[in-house]
């Protein structure tokens, strides 16, 4: 369970910041090196390292350094045990949700009751 929880942080904390899915976004057309992405971005090649440093420790990347460039591809890992945690939690909320307007509802029927017994 920890060690679930942990890798949830670290890919929630990966996808957190827009620069890093934008990253992942244009690596899903296209492997691309640090400097390009650091141009597409508006970043130094600093910041952007540190980018994809930490998508990469979310196994959403993967580097190959070939010579002076590091290329950028997208990582194995998909993101089933994210898309599982987001639907149970998104059931819960809908269940929760379901509850909170039947009660609504019920508490709007006793009203109206309630002022068709005051008027009488």
């Amino acid at each position: 369970m920890v060690h679930y929880q942990a890798r949830l942080d670290t890919t929630f904390a990966a996808l957190a910041d827009v620069t890093r899915r934008g990253v992942l976004e244009q690596l899903g057309g296209a492997d691309a090196s640090i400097t390009d992405l650091a141009q597409r971005f508006h970043m130094t090649l600093t910041g952007m390292r540190k980018h994809v440093s930490i998508l990469e420790q979310a196994g959403l990347v993967t580097t190959q350094k070939v010579g002076r460039v590091r290329t950028c591809t997208l990582g194995l890992r998909r993101l089933e045990e994210e898309a599982a945690w987001i639907e149970q939690h998104r059931q819960l909320w809908s269940a929760r949700f379901d509850a909170l307007d039947e009660l609504v509802e019920h508490l709007k029927r006793k009203e109206k009751v309630d002022a068709k017994s005051k008027r009488s």
